[in-house]
């Protein structure tokens, strides 16, 4: 399989651009800076939207994505709970060795799926971006697979990547949320890196506790109670 790639960064409206203005066959990796937030509030990033059910959108439904940029241009984030059978292909497969269980490529959302993100858990949090990791947040950075993973090894524990990515323009995330399409938490480091993705929209769920614990438990179809 051939990839054209290209890094897109925060600086200088990359993200923007990424949102308004995409590259088609362009493989994308998105990034930038850590944030601190109320659960309600925006921006979202560097934390969990998870899908309430029922969402009508079977591109969204019991997802949980992990916000990589929002501001007054839109949100940006990937899906981190669907994992594909697809697997990297040349020259990217020099990744292998570094990709979290499952080691697949991970469906990140509905647009631009002929780009890639790479997402990895630095082995401590990142301060300033280098040629080949940039910080999101915590130990959670974009990942350059333009790269040669030889040099990134060292730095992180686990690779993630992602084909696509869910975007909104501006204010719509949280108009969203507002209409209650997305519960807003916090992020935990292992999060992105799962190894039983099928299981994160409950267990993320089950971890807040009270009522929202009580919905991890709601059946697929909610006819049936």
């Amino acid at each position: 399989m051939q990839y054209r790639l290209q890094f897109v960064t925060a600086r200088g409206g990359g993200v923007a651009d990424a949102l308004h203005d995409p590259v088609p066959g362009v493989a994308t990796y998105v990034f930038g800076q850590n944030v601190s937030v109320l659960p309600t509030s925006s921006p979202t990033k560097g934390r969990l939207l998870v899908a309430t059910p029922p969402l009508d959108d079977p591109n969204f439904d019991r997802t949980v994505i992990f916000v990589l940029e929002h501001h007054d241009e839109g949100a940006l984030g990937v899906v981190i709970n669907r994992p594909t059978e697809e697997e990297l292909g040349e020259p990217l497969d020099r990744w292998e060795d570094l990709q979290a269980t499952p080691a697949q490529v991970f469906a990140g959302g509905p647009v631009e799926t002929d780009a890639l993100i790479a997402l990895a858990l630095a082995n401590s949090p990142l301060n300033e971006a280098s040629e080949d990791l940039s910080p999101v947040v915590g130990r959670v950075a974009s990942a350059d697979l333009t790269a040669d993973p030889a040099f990134v090894a060292a730095r992180v524990s686990a690779v993630r990547v992602f084909r696509g990515y869910a975007g909104w323009g501006p204010g719509q995330l949280e108009g969203e949320i507002m209409a209650g399409a997305w519960l807003v938490f916090d992020a935990e480091p292992d999060d992105v890196f799962a190894p039983q993705p099928g299981q994160l929209w409950r267990t993320v769920l089950r971890r807040q506790g009270g009522r929202l614990g009580w919905l991890a438990n709601a059946p697929d179809d909610l006819s049936a109670n």
